[in-house]
């Protein structure tokens, strides 16, 4: 029996080796790249792993999706034949109303599992840290640009959702548009109380605080129409992220939280080639030695950091990045 376990473990995870740093392949099962390609990304991710590590589950909590994230990402790390393997994080999901026979939106399944770590941990404070792994901090603002009265409160993203322009853009240029004011007339004027009416306005949000792991949608599904369809604008990224270099003191709230340090490093791609309404996801993952790795299912090989610029689009020919994660340069914030 545990002869059999052992293999069957190894006919779903290969191990990739270059000098001292692995990653791990994991196979296909249907349509199944869109979480192996969110799995690499939560594996890079130390600080959740670590926090993760920390949890001592109830029994209430086996079938959890959780629990059996933790589990795949032992086996992952360790590939020790001990763990399980993502074939039972995959049916716990599907379970959950994630099918494994449809494809799924990365950010969605993202937002998905985030949210089931918040549901079905019994150890609230510890998801409580999890959550603010990945939590931007927001002021919203609406003023009714009739009366001018303002109307603000609190939000926050754990995936921050950023426009693309149908032609080339930066990322720098992507996140400073996402804090400017829109106009909102016509179908999206909003209801004001004090005119009694739904009145043009200008909707914005500015920033209170950053969390230690920056996640990025650049966001290329459009729907006009009544189609929908995928932008393969270019959108160029950086390796190191300076948000203070960004953002202006016009969009920073007054309750803005100023940290020493702004500055992030890009650490994970999630890539999606194809069309909108099917494709393939696959990733780009760099080590803790800032080697870049690319993983598709279960192909996994090292690459440049120019290799990982292909992801920035421009062309229907090539995969596109979706989805970046930027680690703050600070010291590991999973301990506090």
């Amino acid at each position: 029996m545990e002869g059999s376990s052992l293999s069957r473990i190894r006919c779903c995870i290969l191990r990739f080796r270059s000098g001292t740093q692995g990653l791990v392949g994991l196979r296909n099962y249907g349509l199944s790249c869109c979480v192996n390609a969110l799995l690499q990304s939560f594996s890079a991710t130390w600080e959740m792993v670590d926090l993760l590590d920390r949890w001592n589950p109830v029994d209430k909590e086996n079938g959890s999706v959780p629990l059996q994230l933790r589990k795949t990402l032992v086996t992952m790390r360790d590939f020790s034949g001990h763990g399980t393997h993502h074939w039972d994080f995959l049916h716990c999901l599907n379970r959950h109303e994630i099918s494994l026979h449809i494809q799924q939106d990365a950010v969605e399944v993202f937002l998905s599992i985030l949210n089931f770590i918040q549901q079905q941990m019994h150890d609230k404070t510890l998801a409580q840290k999890i959550q603010c792994l990945y939590k931007v901090d927001v002021e919203t603002y609406l003023q009714c640009t009739k009366c001018s009265n303002i109307y603000s409160g609190t939000s926050f993203f754990l995936c921050l959702p950023l426009t693309i322009r149908e032609t080339q853009n930066s990322l720098e240029d992507c996140v400073r548009l996402f804090f400017e004011l829109q106009e909102l007339r016509g179908k999206d004027e909003c209801y004001c109380e004090r005119c009694g009416e739904k009145t043009p306005s200008k909707h914005g949000f500015k920033l209170i605080s950053l969390p230690p792991v920056l996640c990025l949608h650049l966001k290329r599904v459009r729907n006009s129409g009544g189609f929908t369809k995928k932008l393969h604008s270019q959108v160029s990224f950086p390796e190191t992220l300076n948000i203070s270099g960004i953002l202006t003191a016009e969009v920073l709230s007054k309750s803005y939280v100023h940290q020493s340090d702004s500055q992030y490093n890009l650490y994970a791609v999630i890539v999606h080639s194809g069309c909108a309404l099917c494709g393939h996801y696959t990733a780009y993952i760099r080590q803790k030695d800032t080697s870049w790795y690319y993983a598709n299912d279960d192909y996994i090989k090292q690459v440049s950091w120019a290799e990982v610029q292909n992801a920035y689009g421009g062309s229907q020919r090539d995969g596109t990045a979706y989805m970046l994660l930027y680690r703050r340069t600070l010291k590991d914030c999973s301990s506090g």
